[in-house]
């Protein structure tokens, strides 16, 4: 079993910047691929960024160029720095963790608004 928990989450202005953290614990020997998705009201779960194990990224189109997915693996995290965010960057963010099976997070709530 794996547990993610996503923070830093909040209210930000347009252009304004965001580090998402996710922390995970459990069997994480087995997991080869962490991801960022994000869910806007109304709308389906849509791929923000992933990295595999070897350091591999994949980006969104509509993220490239402003966001950036990293990870620590000696403190079993994974970041997302959000920079020169936009109103239609709102939306519910989740941490997804791809092994055997997916694992989710609870999300965390970014609103992006003047």
């Amino acid at each position: 079993q794996v547990q993610l928990v996503e923070s830093g989450g909040g209210l930000v202005q347009p252009g304004g910047s965001l580090r998402l953290s996710c922390a995970a614990s459990g069997s994480m020997f087995r997991i080869y691929a962490m991801g960022w998705y994000r869910q806007a009201p109304g709308k389906q779960r849509e791929l923000v960024a992933t990295i595999t194990s070897d350091g591999s990224t994949n980006y969104a189109d509509s993220v490239k160029g402003r966001f950036i997915i990293s990870r620590n693996d000696a403190k079993n995290m994974v970041y997302l720095q959000m920079n020169s965010l936009k109103s239609e960057d709102t939306a519910v963010y989740y941490c997804k963790a791809e092994g055997v099976r997916l694992y989710w997070g609870q999300g965390t709530q970014v609103t992006v608004s003047s």
